[in-house]
């Protein structure tokens, strides 16, 4: 007679199927798998070796709190079934004596998240059901299956395994690059990643439907761009109860403190701190992902497409917020299965909430190439990202008692430097033509809607009253640096021009908050028949040295 076998231990082989899976960096000591691609551990038995004939074994993996079978959130097969791609299953080979390795394959749609493994143990009409323990699985940008995938392995190895990144600030003529340590590697990310899923609006409502859900990356991206509840944007700047955003250097210690904190949001952010920390959580998912810098963008422009700039005589700015000096968002790779394309494109998410009569908003997901070419007609979302980037802006003096003079209008302010950290490098790269087509024939068209607009708007220029002038800053400043500006005016005419210059320094913040009026001086100037001058412009460091931007 043939004893009844029983399973002794297993091995989950945790350390070579993370390296085989690309996920080495998290731990050799957890399970954590991509899917689309078999993994392999062992079973140990006690009495005897494998008998296919007395013996049988039927897995069951689930995630969730409510694993259901036709919602993808369970499934239950046989080892040994046949090999098929769209489903789990599993295959074994004798390893040695009393051994069995056994090979599983999550298919390339299965969800994301924590699964437990359990093994119904069938031998001599003896049942025996046993949990092997826990395992993750991830999206897989290795696999050409999933949705994800990226054909580039320098483009996986950035957008994927990179724990470090450069996060552009500043202003369009002197881009700073900020180092940011993402950290989706780190002890402990993973699971509060899985946390913020659990926490979103979609789980609260209904858990079971929101888990199988999770095996799309489109889902995935919104609900996550949509976890406003991780960071709390400083309401007028007031930064008293709690950290200015410029503190954040990296996401691991702002997931840490929101989880520690029982999910309360960490204060304070800004556009470049929500960035970071969604670039984190999509690559810990698996999902690529990268940080991307618009300057001059108008998020919060009343008229998203026509952006007031309102300043009194001496030049101060009387309006703010309308204008970022620079906006940070995300973007993730993938396939929309929706959309009849071979291979992936980048997407755009902004996890920067904005106020708006519907309430606090984020944008995206929404398809690159679509706010480019101008494809958003039937999404409010994308059409606001596509007027933030061609937005024109007008300028006014005010007269007082609501009165006020037109100086310019410019269409080609916003949107401006679109930039990424370039792979496999620190250095910038612009990917500006990927959202606005600069040379568009349609923009530049004389005849065009957009240009008729702009000329009724526009007034005549100093040029063309006879008087050239530039201002431009002589170095890039530095914090406690005096600032250097060349002034430079010429006179086009044939005769003398008097005029009054009002000059002035105000700081801003990068939201386009205008802070303090810094300095200000009014020059009276008398240009000869075709004379141009020459102004060296000093503001000087105890100036602005109190004012923290």
């Amino acid at each position: 007679l043939v004893e009844e076998n029983q399973m002794e231990s297993v091995d989950l082989n945790c350390a070579q199927n993370c390296t085989n899976h690309n996920t080495q960096f998290f731990s050799d000591q957890k399970l954590i798998v991509r899917r689309g691609q078999t993994f392999g551990f062992y079973v140990h038995f006690q009495n005897r070796e494998w008998n296919d004939e007395k013996d049988k074994i039927t897995f069951t993996v689930e995630t969730g709190p409510k694993p259901c079978e036709s919602l993808g959130t369970k499934s239950i097969f046989p080892l040994g079934g046949c090999p098929d791609q769209c489903h789990w299953n599993a295959s074994f080979k004798s390893h040695d004596a009393k051994c069995l390795r056994v090979n599983m394959f999550p298919p390339a749609n299965a969800c994301v998240g924590c699964y437990s493994l359990n093994m119904c143990l069938v031998s001599c009409d003896h049942t025996n059901s046993q949990n092997l323990g826990d395992f993750y699985v991830l999206f897989n940008p290795w696999c050409s299956d999933d949705p994800v995938y990226l054909d580039s392995q320098d483009q996986r190895e950035e957008y994927v395994l990179n724990e470090h990144g450069i996060i552009f600030q500043g202003l369009p003529e002197h881009i700073t690059a900020h180092p940011w340590h993402f950290g989706q590697f780190q002890d402990g990310i993973l699971d509060i990643c899985l946390k913020m899923l659990d926490t979103s609006t979609n789980f609260l409502r209904d858990p079971a439907m929101d888990c199988s859900c999770r095996n799309d990356p489109l889902y995935i991206s919104r609900v996550l761009n949509n976890m406003v509840n991780i960071l709390k944007l400083p309401s007028n700047n007031n930064l008293l109860q709690g950290l200015s955003p410029l503190t954040w250097n990296g996401s691991v210690p702002i997931l840490r403190q929101w989880y520690q904190s029982r999910c309360k949001p960490i204060k304070y952010g800004d556009c470049a701190t929500f960035a970071s920390v969604l670039c984190t959580v999509l690559r810990c998912f698996g999902i690529p992902g990268r940080v991307v810098t618009g300057f001059y963008c108008p998020v919060y422009a009343a008229d998203p497409l026509s952006v007031q700039e309102i300043f009194d005589y001496t030049g101060k700015t009387l309006n703010g917020k309308e204008h970022m000096i620079y906006h940070c968002w995300n973007e993730s790779w993938m396939a929309e299965k929706d959309i009849n394309q071979s291979g992936g494109d980048w997407q755009f998410l902004d996890p920067t909430p904005v106020e708006t009569s519907k309430g606090s908003v984020c944008s995206g997901p929404i398809w690159v190439k679509s706010i480019r070419d101008g494809d958003v007609d039937t999404d409010s979302e994308g059409h606001r990202v596509f007027c933030m980037l061609n937005a024109r802006s007008t300028a006014w003096i005010s007269q007082g008692k609501g009165k006020k003079t037109k100086l310019h209008c410019d269409s080609g302010t916003s949107g401006q430097c679109i930039s990424t950290k370039s792979v496999g490098s620190d250095l910038r790269e612009d990917i500006t033509d990927a959202y606005k087509k600069i040379n568009s024939q349609y923009l530049n068209a004389p005849n065009s809607e957009i240009d008729k607009d702009i000329a009724s708007h526009r007034n005549k220029s100093l040029k063309e009253t006879g008087i050239t002038m530039k201002l431009k800053m002589a170095n890039c400043p530095l914090y406690g640096q005096d600032v250097q500006m060349n002034w430079v005016l010429e006179n086009l005419c044939n005769e003398s021009k008097e005029r009054k210059f009002n000059l002035c320094a105000q700081a801003m913040m990068h939201n386009g908050c205008a802070l303090d009026q810094l300095w200000k001086d009014t020059i009276h100037v008398t240009l000869e028949p075709k004379e141009g001058i020459f102004f060296y412009i000093y503001v000087y460091s105890h100036i602005l040295g109190y004012i923290q931007i």
